[in-house]
């Protein structure tokens, strides 16, 4: 018999999940997966991950808005392809996003749209904060981890990458990067 499944994202810690997981039982959730992680990638979401490999053929996911599941197009269209292809359904709550219909999967198409631009506006207007800090001299970027000189040092004195990189608790790439080619 097929189920209603929900999924429930913030993207930080102190953000909390009630609201959605509220949302998700009113439309009829038996389960609902919840994780507090950022939606802009899917690996390490392992919830999503589970639901996905879970659900089955007549069975449908609800999530609450769309960002909720995917912020990056190529993702959406990656899980929505996935749910298709095992005959699985779509639906937000507060989107008309239902895709056991033609309406629905346009609409669903659209919200895919602009997800991704919204992400893309909000990297730009980063690097826009990033170089107007850098061009004050505020911002430094992220502090050195890795002592090259005591790297340099080391591979003078005859030591191999992986025992530097044990040495110093850093990566071999690490240490690759900075030896003499």
């Amino acid at each position: 018999m097929p189920a209603v499944y929900g999924y429930a994202r913030v993207s930080s810690t102190d953000r909390e999940l009630n609201a959605q997981r509220a949302a998700l039982r009113a439309a009829g959730c038996t389960v609902i997966r919840a994780e507090k992680t950022s939606g802009t990638i899917r690996k390490g979401r392992s919830e999503l991950e589970t639901l996905l490999d879970f659900l089955k053929r007549g069975d449908t996911l609800v999530v609450t808005r769309i960002d909720r599941l995917a912020r990056s197009m190529r993702d959406l269209q990656n899980i929505v392809h996935e749910l298709r292809e095992k005959g699985v359904y779509l639906k937000a709550t507060e989107q008309p996003i239902d895709t056991s219909t033609a309406a629905g999967k346009a609409f669903l198409d659209m919200l895919g749209v602009f997800a991704d631009f919204e992400t893309n506006l909000r990297r730009e207007r980063q690097l826009e904060g990033i170089a107007a800090a850098k061009a004050k001299g505020v911002y430094k970027g992220r502090p050195k981890s890795i002592d090259v000189s005591q790297v340099k040092s080391l591979l003078e004195g005859g030591f191999g990458p992986t025992a530097i990189a044990k040495r110093l608790g850093i990566g071999r790439a690490s240490v690759y990067r900075l030896a003499p080619r």
